[in-house]
């Protein structure tokens, strides 16, 4: 049987004399024998016949009624009982045990079986349910070996090696055949589908010995319906189990956003002369953004806020992982304790990343994955920006004396692309009202609702803007935040990691480097 509507498997076809199973009588049926009037002897006056006839009829029309409502009682009960069933047993095994128990005794058949499919495609009997012990072994016996057998059918069809095989719907016929089979023809047996998701997921069988039995239209909708609540426990389960699955996975995400979190600076340096301002927004838990301020020695390590401090040279770095989530997040993780060690061994911008791309060619490279940053080294005491570039968005530079905006770019490679790569280093002296923003595509390739991008162009100009009209690095970020999400839409989240760091230079050198460019 494939469907729903099929028939009984083995069911034998009436004989002439044989009554009509309950609940199929329609209303152009002759009665059932056990209920039609018997004949009245000859002689007997008219009035008598028709008397006998009207009580016989009356007789057998509250037959008929107490019939159907004991069937009704028989539905509600079975739908009380699965109902419950369902509410209080957490397991789903609890639940399918009672499934072949239920469907034989609504049915008054003299047992039940549940077949179901598991995941690696293998046909298993779940549960056996038999009124009596003589034959239980038996149809254990015959079930185990018909879902052997197909189960074996299926396998050798497979055609994708190490994948499960699928159920189809001729393996369920060759099923419900070979259990007919091996059971022989003294069952009489009636097989119906358990469908999750439009799906075919088991079988749900039930069976009698008696010779007389009869699978009426009420019985089979009774086991279908058995069958149905089934297939509701089992999707429950895989629902619950991947709800489950989703909050266990969601609480790695956030522990994993914490650690992050707290690997961002908490807050800008205080460097002389100069107005810093960061911010870094991901699109998922777990971004693969990384901003940085770095000491260059020790001493700031020990004593950032000291006025020596705030003298010395300090790095900046900005970087984007390619992808999102936690192993792009791991992966910007591993950059930062690699980037930091190399700060304090005093290397310049350049020789940064060179050393970067060698040591983490390796990891990059067996992840797919690349890294694009920008390392530059600012000195408060000359205003003098170092700065090289692996592949990264360049930084635009607003000069106050001209109210301009330029790119400041270096020769590069993504990390991890090309072990023999050269990183090529600038230098760059600042004046005071000078503005640096440092950015990651986030900026560049967010896109509104009509697909346009918030290009270069555009952030361009909005920073242009803003180094003319607002005073502080800080209103200058919130600004272009500000900016970015009305064009990309109030009520429409980032697509990707968004970071941006402003810095603005608030006083003259105290040194000026003569020999360093003046863009």
């Amino acid at each position: 049987m494939q469907s729903r509507s099929a028939q009984p498997l083995n069911s034998p076809s009436e004989g002439p004399g044989r009554a009509v199973a309950p609940g199929i009588a329609a209303s152009s049926s002759p009665l059932p024998d056990a209920i039609r009037p018997d004949p009245l002897p000859s002689g007997s006056p008219p009035g008598h016949k028709m008397a006998g006839v009207n009580n016989t009829s009356v007789y057998a029309l509250k037959e008929l009624v107490s019939r159907l409502q004991r069937e009704q009682f028989k539905i509600q009960d079975l739908l009380s009982s699965l109902g419950f069933a369902l509410r209080s047993l957490n397991n789903l095994n609890q639940f399918l045990e009672l499934i072949p128990m239920m469907a034989s005794r609504v049915t008054d058949a003299s047992g039940g079986a549940l077949v179901m499919c598991q995941p690696n495609g293998e046909l298993r009997l779940e549960h056996l349910h038999c009124l009596g012990t003589a034959d239980c072994g038996d149809v254990r016996m015959a079930l185990e070996m018909a879902t052997r057998q197909v189960t074996a059918s299926l396998m050798a069809a497979n055609k994708v090696e190490g994948e499960p095989a699928a159920l189809t719907n001729a393996a369920m016929v060759s099923l419900d055949r070979q259990t007919c089979r091996y059971l022989g023809p003294g069952f009489q047996i009636f097989g119906t589908a358990i469908i999750v998701q439009n799906v075919e997921r088991g079988r749900l069988y039930v069976f009698s010995e008696e010779g007389d039995y009869t699978w009426s239209e009420t019985r089979q909708k009774l086991v279908r319906l058995v069958a149905d609540q089934t297939a509701v426990a089992v999707e429950n389960n895989e629902l619950t189990r991947e709800l489950r699955h989703k909050e266990r996975l969601d609480r790695e995400l956030e522990l994993g956003a914490e650690i992050q979190a707290q690997l961002l600076p908490r807050q800008c340096p205080t460097i002389e002369g100069v107005d810093l301002a960061a911010r870094c927004k991901t699109a998922t838990q777990v971004g693969g953004d990384y901003y940085d301020f770095i000491p260059t020695s020790y001493e700031q390590l020990r004593n950032p806020d000291s006025p020596a401090s705030q003298e010395q040279p300090w790095n900046f770095a900005i970087g984007d992982v390619m992808g999102k989530g936690v192993p792009a997040g791991l992966m910007m993780t591993m950059l930062r304790g690699m980037l930091r060690a190399e700060v304090l061994n005093d290397h310049s911008p350049g020789e940064l990343l060179q050393h970067l791309n060698w040591v983490m060619r390796t990891d990059l490279e067996s992840s797919n994955r690349f890294v694009t940053l920008f390392c530059a080294q600012y000195d408060p005491r000359t205003q003098v920006l170092s700065y090289g570039n692996a592949a990264h968005n360049p930084p635009l530079l607003w000069q106050a004396a001209t109210s301009k905006v330029t790119r400041l770019d270096a020769d590069g490679m993504l990390l991890g692309l090309d072990m023999d790569t050269h990183y090529q280093e600038n230098q760059l002296q600042l004046q005071p009202g000078d503005t640096v923003i440092y950015y990651t595509d986030g900026f560049t390739e967010a896109a509104g609702n009509s697909g346009q991008r918030f290009d270069e162009d555009k952030l361009i100009e909005s920073f242009n803007w803003a180094c003319r009209n607002l005073s502080s690095a800080q209103e200058i970020l919130d600004y272009l935040f500000k900016t970015l999400q009305r064009f990309v839409g109030t009520d429409r989240a980032a697509e990707d990691d968004t970071t941006l760091v402003v810095m603005r230079v608030t006083q003259p050198a105290e040194f000026q480097q003569l020999s360093c460019q003046i863009l």
